[in-house]
């Protein structure tokens, strides 16, 4: 019985499973990336007990930059500095402080690089500005080139034996005119 194969024995199968298993594997990850996450370095010992105020404190330090990382909220940073400020952001909402004197506290000691999101006003409006300027001439550099690359002269059509004869011909006369 050595010529029996059960169902499900062939190649075909086991394409099919490779295949299956891929898509699962490939649905898991997508399921880790895409699923919402609590902020990571957020220590239980940090947190507030009242709810609303824990809120407030996670609302407010997902817009300020960790000062070590750079780019990552305090919420994300596993950074000495990052745990510092979300305590004491959670100390002045347990002071009574509104939201926003909240961040001005921390702007006032830290500066307005503190935020993620700086507010438009003359000292940073070259910062919001620089990004779209720079890409549109960036663009009408790219452009200009490709333009002038399109209208440059086509390169010349190789010589045929015939010219070549005729070039060595004139090139072997004026070396003979000049010995």
């Amino acid at each position: 019985m050595t010529g029996w194969r059960k169902a499900g024995d062939g190649p075909r199968h086991r394409l099919r499973t490779g295949a299956v298993m891929r898509w699962l594997l490939l649905l898991a990850v997508g399921v880790l990336l895409l699923a919402p996450r609590e902020a990571g370095a957020v220590r239980p010992d940090e947190m507030l007990d009242d709810p609303a105020l824990e809120a407030r404190a996670r609302e407010i330090s997902r817009n300020l930059r960790c000062l070590v990382c750079r780019n990552e909220n305090i919420d994300d940073s596993n950074a000495d500095l990052a745990r510092d400020l979300r305590i004491l952001v959670r100390e002045r909402l347990k002071a009574g402080d509104s939201d926003e004197q909240v961040v001005q506290y921390i702007v006032d000691r830290y500066g307005e690089y503190v935020l993620l999101k700086p507010p438009v006003n003359g000292a940073t409006l070259w910062l919001w500005i620089a990004g779209p300027v720079l890409l549109v001439i960036g663009l009408a550099i790219a452009f200009l080139h490709v333009r002038r690359r399109a209208s440059a002269p086509e390169p010349a059509t190789p010589l045929d034996p015939e010219e070549e004869a005729r070039l060595a011909r004139l090139l072997g006369e004026e070396g003979g005119q000049e010995g």
